[in-house]
This record gives C-alpha cells, sequence and structure tokens, in this order.
C-alpha cells in the first residue's frame, strides 16, 4: 500500500477515535450542565420567593439554607458541565484540562470526606444534631427548612425530633409554655411526626397537637413516632450500607473515566495539533 494511502488511513482512524471520546464526553456533560442549570435555577428561584435577596438578614446560617444550598451545588454542576461540554466540542485542551482538575478536586474531597466520616463519626454526629436543633429552632422562620425538616420526618426516617418527640419543646411555637400566650401548637409536634392512620388519604394537619400533655388521653405511640431522627438515620444507613457505597463507588468509577476520557481527548488533540504543524 503506497505511504499517502497509509497516511491518510492512520489521520482517519485517529479522527475517528476523538471523534468518539469528544462526543461522549459532550453528550454526557450536555445533560450535567443543564442539571446544574436546573438546580441552581431553583435555589435562585426559592431565594427570590423568600425576598432573601431583599433581605440578608434573614439568612441565620446560610450554611444550612436549603436554598443556598442548591444554589452552590446547581453552581459547581453548571461550572463542570460547561468546561467539559465546551472543551470537548471546541477541542479546547485549557477547558478539558480544567474539568479533568475539577473532577480530581471533587473526586479527592468525596474520598476526604468519606475517611474523615468513618472517623470522626462523633463529630458528624455532633453536628448533625447540632444541623437538626438550628431547623428545629427555625421551623417556622423558613419554609425551606419547614419542609425539609417535614420531609426527614414524615417521608424519609418516619421520625420525629432529634432524640425524640420532646425536642420539639425548643421551637417557641410547639414550648409547653407557650400555651399561656394562646399556641394552639404549644406541647405539641408538627404534623410530619404522625403516623398514617388507616383509611387516610389527607393527613390531618391537627394530628399533633397536645401529644406531649400530661392530661393527653390517647396512645402517643399510636398517633406520632417517638424514635428520633439521629437515631432514625443511623438505622437507615446501616440498612442501606451497601446500597449507599455502591452508589458512591458508581459515582467515583464515572468520574475517574470522565478525567481519563479528558485526558485521553487532549492528547488526541495535541497529537493531530503535531500532525499538522509536520
Amino acid at each position: 500500500m503506497p505511504s499517502h494511502h497509509r497516511d491518510r488511513k492512520y489521520r482517519r482512524d485517529q479522527s475517528e477515535v476523538s471523534c468518539c471520546l469528544k462526543y461522549l464526553i459532550f453528550s454526557f456533560n450536555v445533560i450535567f450542565w443543564l442539571t446544574g442549570l436546573s438546580i441552581m435555577a431553583i435555589g435562585i428561584w426559592a431565594w427570590t420567593e423568600k425576598d432573601t435577596f431583599n433581605n440578608l438578614s434573614k439568612l441565620t446560617n446560610i450554611a444550612l439554607d436549603p436554598a443556598f444550598v442548591l444554589i452552590v451545588t446547581g453552581a459547581v454542576t453548571f461550572i463542570i458541565g460547561f468546561t467539559g461540554c465546551v472543551g470537548a466540542l471546541r477541542e479546547n485542551t485549557c477547558l478539558l484540562a480544567s474539568y479533568a482538575i475539577f473532577l480530581a478536586i471533587l473526586l479527592l474531597l468525596e474520598m476526604t470526606a468519606g475517611i474523615l466520616g468513618f472517623i470522626f463519626k462523633d463529630w458528624i454526629k455532633s453536628q448533625a444534631t447540632n444541623g437538626f436543633q438550628a431547623f428545629i429552632v427555625h421551623y417556622r422562620d423558613d419554609p425551606d427548612q419547614q419542609n425539609l425538616i417535614d420531609w426527614i420526618q414524615d417521608s424519609w426516617l418516619q421520625c420525629c425530633g432529634i432524640e425524640g418527640p420532646k425536642d420539639w419543646d425548643r421551637n417557641i411555637y410547639f414550648n409547653c409554655s407557650s400555651v399561656e400566650v394562646g399556641s394552639r401548637e404549644a406541647c405539641g409536634v408538627p404534623f410530619s411526626c404522625c403516623k398514617p392512620q388507616p383509611g387516610e388519604i389527607i393527613k390531618n394537619k391537627q394530628c399533633g397537637y397536645d401529644v406531649r400533655k400530661q392530661d393527653y388521653n390517647l396512645d402517643v405511640g399510636k398517633i406520632i413516632n417517638e424514635k428520633g431522627c439521629l437515631q432514625a438515620g443511623q438505622d437507615w444507613l446501616e440498612r442501606n450500607m451497601f446500597i449507599v457505597a455502591g452508589m458512591a463507588a458508581i459515582a467515583g468509577i464515572i468520574q475517574i473515566l470522565g478525567i481519563c476520557f479528558a485526558q485521553n481527548l487532549r492528547a488526541d488533540v495535541f497529537a493531530q495539533k503535531s500532525r499538522w504543524g509536520s
């Protein structure tokens, strides 16, 4: 075979390999990019609904604000998806390098968090307790935190409070002393603590009223969940340890593949440029 035919075949094969990598990275990161944009938009919309931008003083603890967490998560996802998507489409080696670095940093942070979480279990438990306490105290002040804690107590863990229903005494509306100022919720718990009742289609929003009063005449254990969310969370993690570990491993493998693909595409781009230059 003449040498010029071999050269064309070699270049075509190299181009096909680059094309495969290019559109694989591009397709994956378009989804990643749009997902990040959507998450960030939801967070910004939530802040707009609460008028947070005009009243930043409302943010008692920004790290625990669900809308802020969505904005940060969406922004990071958007940036990583953008560098991968545009870098692959434009065959831009700088953006591809940035994409690989971002993924490597993210992977390193995840591994570090996993190791530290395993070593410092008591510290993690303490931080989770402090965060949940803040949610209870500000339950009626922030609708996002209220929805989050209702979801945790009702839909996810079927629990009540940190260690039990008595923790709701930390909230001024549910504190037993609030009966003196006319709070109907005094000595009660939110509806999300309540167990579903037979034949109930829509949960009674007043089901948690008075359940912590000494003279409550019903069986409390049949009305509300008495297990605290801290213990319920530990039990859930133990039951789903293999699923959580598997999902973490899949996420890690995808990130490693993303780094490898980006580096391979960069190598192809450099190789093509050097051939064209020669």
